[in-house]
């Protein structure tokens, strides 16, 4: 008995042990990940809480240029690193490039020290109509959990969103779309329900207005007969959200977005295809310019060095 009881024992203390070594190791993935991709030194013009003291993004482009060596160093997860006004000033310092083709993995973030639900909570109580029922629930869980990437269709001037599971938010939506007409997209061995059809464009950026950017209009969702489904897709649409998105290039196949609701900003966002930053990222590092402008870069030379 005295055997079987130590080994018992023994057979813990491993448990205990291997368990130990998995938390051990897991935290050092965590620190090696938050230490190994710091957020890139860029220089950003003074700036202060008071309207009066908002930065003039001409004056910020050519006092600060973002040089190709610092849009090399950003990433989905170290951009996440800047407060909002940093964020806005890298924004302002892009061109739109190339209209992206194909799908890009998606991540969002919100200004820094402000949760989703209390973003959401103060743009839903200046909504009128429709949208101002919307359960904060449903929209802080779609964004957050379910929302994985973008497909943009360049040829189309479409895109779809992918969406993982929507099932789990079959309490919100009790007459969910018919499943044998949802489009759908598998990658690398995953497969996202594609939802939420919008138009693609050059147009008139909210941020800054020197130049134009890539926008994702939700607004005429509805027209999009062939890929439309009222039941999600009407949550961004003109008798909901009216969701509208803009991107520009941070390098090839990485873009950099901004999200509204009406006019209001909700978020930021970024979407990315290593396919394609694979393929642009030599010819990016030597020229510090996109392949290709498909929208107006406006009057001011972009004042980006090497």
């Amino acid at each position: 008995m005295s055997n079987i009881a130590g080994g018992r024992s023994s057979g813990r203390s491993r448990m205990v042990i291997l368990l130990l070594l998995l938390i051990v190791v897991i935290g050092a993935i965590f620190v090696i990940r938050k230490y190994m991709n710091p957020a890139p030194d860029i220089s950003f013009a003074p700036y202060g809480d008071p309207y009066a003291s908002k930065t003039d993004f001409a004056q910020v482009e050519y006092q600060f240029p973002l040089t190709t060596e610092q849009r090399m160093k950003l990433t989905p997860e170290n951009i996440r690193k800047f407060n909002q006004e940093q964020v806005d000033q890298i924004y302002a310092r892009l061109t739109a490039g190339p209209i992206p083709d194909g799908s890009h993995d998606g991540d969002l973030f919100f200004p820094k020290g402000i949760t989703g639900r209390a973003r959401l909570a103060e743009i839903l109580g200046k909504v009128k109509g429709v949208a101002a029922g919307l359960e904060l629930q449903k929209l802080t869980i779609l964004g957050r959990a379910l929302w994985k990437g973008k497909v943009f269709y360049r040829n189309d001037r479409l895109l779809l969103n992918r969406i993982d599971h929507l099932e789990a938010l079959a309490e919100f939506f009790p007459n969910p779309p018919d499943e044998a007409k949802v489009r759908e997209l598998s990658a690398n061995g995953k497969t996202d329900q594609l939802y939420f059809p919008a138009k693609l464009y050059c147009g008139q950026s909210l941020l800054d207005s020197r130049r134009e950017s890539i926008i994702i209009d939700y607004a005429f969702t509805d027209d999009i007969k062939q890929y439309y489904h009222e039941i999600p897709d009407k949550l961004a649409g003109r008798e909901g959200l009216l969701v509208r998105d803009e991107v520009r290039m941070v390098r090839p196949g990485f873009y950099l977005g901004r999200a509204y609701i009406g006019e209001s900003f909700l978020l930021n966002f970024t979407v990315i295809n290593h396919d394609a930053e694979k393929a642009g990222l030599d010819e990016f590092a030597k020229t510090g310019k996109p392949a290709s402008e498909d929208c107006w870069v406006g009057p001011q030379k972009l004042a980006a060095s090497q």
